[in-house]
């Protein structure tokens, strides 16, 4: 990212001062922020005007351009293409919608006649089952329903199921993602605007083309759009639910908050990487609160509530939700996957892990070094809660857990670039050295998908400001 360049608002580093920020290089100290009702109305509706076009519209703009993207990428390869028997993940998700459209919930889980668990058994909580029954029943199975015979249509693939496949992950993305995208940066902005931040400062620039430029950071993650639209994967949900919840939190909606959070874990356990933020960022709100063990209750009863909803077909027994959860947690692949660039695969070179250690000690070695990671960041927003610490908790946090954590894949970087691209204003270069990293990161990945062209394109062209001008002529 060229940050030294100007003539790009969004990449401009804020001095922060106690009544404001200002500009790195301006000469003139900035007019105290206007207080109170009036001024914050008129710094409002200074955001939806624009000396050259609406905010409305170069939002459209920049959205509509980040489903081309995403629509282009989707006409490339994906995993596990024309690679039998296993395929690919790719395999995976038509496998799963080929299990949840003619089995019952009980099976879904379960090794059966009809559902084989050693080839692409469900190992993402009850959530994910439930997207892939509504993805087979409202686009393959009328359109295409030999794509999801039981048991005959392993390894189906066609130009045909292709594009309904593709067609259900950008339909995600636009359900969920693109929304709450779009609910943060009109929190942000209003934060902003407002001088909010809690502690640490932060406030006051209104200009509307630096927020449609954190728009676009967040929708055009070169990362996530290879994966979900390239590999082919549903991370836009799990995610989307995330910087949605992250959103309301922000907004002081604590309770909806919690069951955005709520849902993002049951879709992808993953989102567990964010829970130690999102932990102490509302205990340490409750605390502060006139009755802090009501607050407490009244998250408590909404977490509990989305959970039992979403695990309903499984409360029945013990023994149902104990084989949903031994689908959740595959120990057995060992502490890391593949060419992960986390701790415990870039030392394997010099130690060697999964020789000298048990799989029992592993665990516990990686579970202290998770904790021992993100707990002071978490015990930091319990004790001083703020909307800047919380950001920065995820990152941390997200972080912690790819580095240190139990059974890392390379897909799972995706996680803490969330929260980087949510900071691309606090921490423009931070942000563009962990997007690059983080695409290179996954390259081994990419190269066995025959994504190796899309992925250097995505760093040259998502990474390179020069070549963005093209976006920046809309704003």
């Amino acid at each position: 990212v060229r940050i030294q360049d100007p003539e790009f608002l969004i990449f401009k580093k804020f001095d922060r001062r106690a009544e404001g920020s200002v500009a790195m290089g301006d000469e003139t100290e900035p007019p105290p922020p206007e207080t109170g009702t009036e001024g914050e109305d008129r710094r409002l509706s200074s955001f939806w005007q624009s000396s050259s076009s609406s905010p409305a519209t170069t939002t459209l703009a920049v959205a509509l351009f980040a489903v081309l993207v995403r629509a282009m990428v989707g006409m490339g390869p994906y995993s596990g293409q024309g690679r039998p028997p296993m395929y690919g993940d790719y395999e995976a998700q038509r496998h799963w919608m080929e299990v949840t459209l003619h089995t019952p919930p009980s099976e879904w889980y379960r090794n059966t006649s009809a559902n084989d668990l050693s080839y692409w058994g469900l190992d993402y909580p009850p959530l994910t089952a439930y997207q892939s029954y509504a993805h087979a029943r409202l686009f393959l199975h009328p359109s295409l329903p030999d794509a999801l015979a039981l048991s005959l249509s392993r390894g189906y693939e066609s130009p045909r199921s292709k594009l309904l496949m593709r067609w259900t992950v950008l339909s995600s993305d636009l359900l969920v993602f693109f929304p709450a995208a779009l609910y943060f940066v009109y929190v942000y902005c209003c934060r902003r605007m407002r001088g909010g931040g809690g502690g640490g400062g932060g406030g006051g620039d209104d200009n509307p083309v630096v927020l449609q430029w954190l728009l676009a950071m967040i929708l055009l993650n070169p990362c996530l759009i290879l994966i979900d639209h390239g590999h082919f994967q549903y991370n836009c949900i799990s995610l989307g639910f995330s910087i949605g919840a992250v959103a309301a939190v922000l907004a002081g909606h604590e309770l909806l908050g919690s069951c955005l959070f709520s849902l993002a874990l049951n879709h992808k356990q993953m989102s567990a990487y964010f829970a130690p933020a999102f932990f102490g960022h509302l205990l340490g709100k409750c605390l502060r609160r006139r009755s802090p063990i009501l607050e407490i209750l009244r998250l408590g009863i909404v977490v509990l509530v989305t959970f039992v909803i979403i695990w309903w077909p499984y409360l029945y027994s013990l023994e149902a939700v104990l084989e949903v959860l031994s689908r959740l947690a595959p120990f057995e692949r060992g502490i890391y996957e593949d060419y992960v660039a986390n701790f415990w695969c870039s030392t394997s070179i010099f130690i060697k892990w999964k020789r000298l250690f048990t799989m029992k000690s592993l665990k516990h070695i990686s579970f202290f070094a998770t904790v021992s990671s993100f707990l002071p960041s978490m015990i930091q927003q319990i004790k001083f809660p703020s909307d800047r610490g919380f950001l920065y908790a995820l990152l941390n946090s997200s972080f912690s857990f790819y580095l240190f954590s139990y059974q890392v894949h390379e897909k799972s970087i995706l996680l803490p670039l969330v929260p980087a691209s949510l900071l691309a204003l606090e921490e423009p270069v931070a942000f563009g050295w962990l997007m690059y990293y983080g695409l290179l990161s996954m390259f081994p990945l990419l190269c066995r998908d025959n994504l190796e062209l899309w992925s250097l394109k995505g760093g040259d062209v998502l990474q390179d400001g020069e070549k963005m001008s093209a976006l920046r002529i809309l704003v």
